[in-house]
């Protein structure tokens, strides 16, 4: 097989992140990270936009540790399309210690989504990025629905900020538990009680079933870093007001970073800015996810 050339703007994740001063309690969740590769044994897929840096299996369990976590939630990466076997050789080797997001196509059979379901797979994300995916008609994605709603899984489901009105009815109709990731990426130049992100936050108050990612400061903020100052008013909003359906994760390897690779100790560190108490803390770093994605 020829080695896989990442893209010749692709930033690498930070090789030796900080070690962060806040101290994540006993038992915390990074809820959303990803794996990559390696390519030459878990191929990347031919319909891919982009091309990553490989960032397998040890460098995220080794960064878990680091930062003072306990479990990871592993999402499929958009690089490896419908092809979970990178996903599952992770949760396969993490002994029991992280849950998966896979992605699958409307074809996919009862067989494989048992064994994805063995491996620890507790949900499908849809992603309606245009730059990242093409996305689908809604029926193929109700017929994915149709499949995974036995199983007790949910949807996670990634969109720009500016899609959620046009997708707010597909969005609503959905009968599973649905994640949205990254707030859905608000323009954090406008307030945070202006019409873009109230909507976002309407979406949640008007859906019990509607769960946020309040993750990816460094994606949003136009200030940067260390704090991301910016960004912080968004999260804690979320966090304060929805205090039992929100979850938290670095998005190690941070795919398609372009003006910066941010220090997933620095990440780590805006917690407390967005969960200034105990008690949200644990919310949003245990108690949530471990009863989404461990039954408990």
């Amino acid at each position: 097989m020829a080695a896989f050339q990442k893209d010749a703007d692709w930033l690498d994740y930070c090789a030796n992140p900080s070690r962060p001063t806040f101290v994540p309690p006993p038992g915390a969740v990074d809820a959303h990270c990803h794996v990559f590769g390696p390519g030459d044994v878990f191929p990347y897929a031919p319909e891919r936009k982009y091309t990553p840096c490989d960032a397998g299996k040890a460098q995220l369990f080794a960064l878990r540790d680091h930062l003072g976590f306990s479990r990871n939630v592993i999402v499929q990466a958009t690089c490896h399309g419908a092809d979970n076997r990178a996903l599952v050789d992770a949760l396969q080797a993490s002994g029991g210690l992280a849950r998966g997001v896979a992605t699958v196509r409307d074809t996919v059979s009862d067989k494989e989504l048992q064994q994805l379901h063995a491996a620890g797979v507790r949900g499908v994300r849809f992603n309606f990025v245009r730059r990242l995916v093409d996305p689908k008609p809604d029926a193929y994605y109700h017929a994915i629905i149709d499949r995974i709603a036995p199983l007790g899984w949910h949807v996670v489901v990634y969109f720009e900020a500016a899609d959620l009105a046009e997708r707010w009815k597909f969005f609503t109709s959905l009968p599973t538990t649905v994640v949205v990731d990254h707030m859905g990426r608000p323009d954090v130049s406008q307030p945070v009680d202006g019409p873009e992100f109230q909507r976002f936050a309407q979406l949640m108050a008007e859906h019990g079933n509607v769960w946020s990612k309040v993750s990816c400061p460094e994606r949003l903020s136009r200030v940067g870093p260390p704090g991301y100052a910016d960004v912080v008013p968004f999260a804690r909003h979320l966090v304060e007001r929805f205090p039992d359906r929100v979850l938290w994760g670095t998005d190690w390897p941070h795919p398609n970073m372009k003006d910066h690779m941010p220090d997933d100790g620095n990440l780590v560190d805006v917690i407390p800015h967005i969960a200034p108490t105990l008690e949200l803390q644990q919310k949003l770093l245990v108690d949530n996810p471990m009863r989404l994605y461990w039954g408990g």
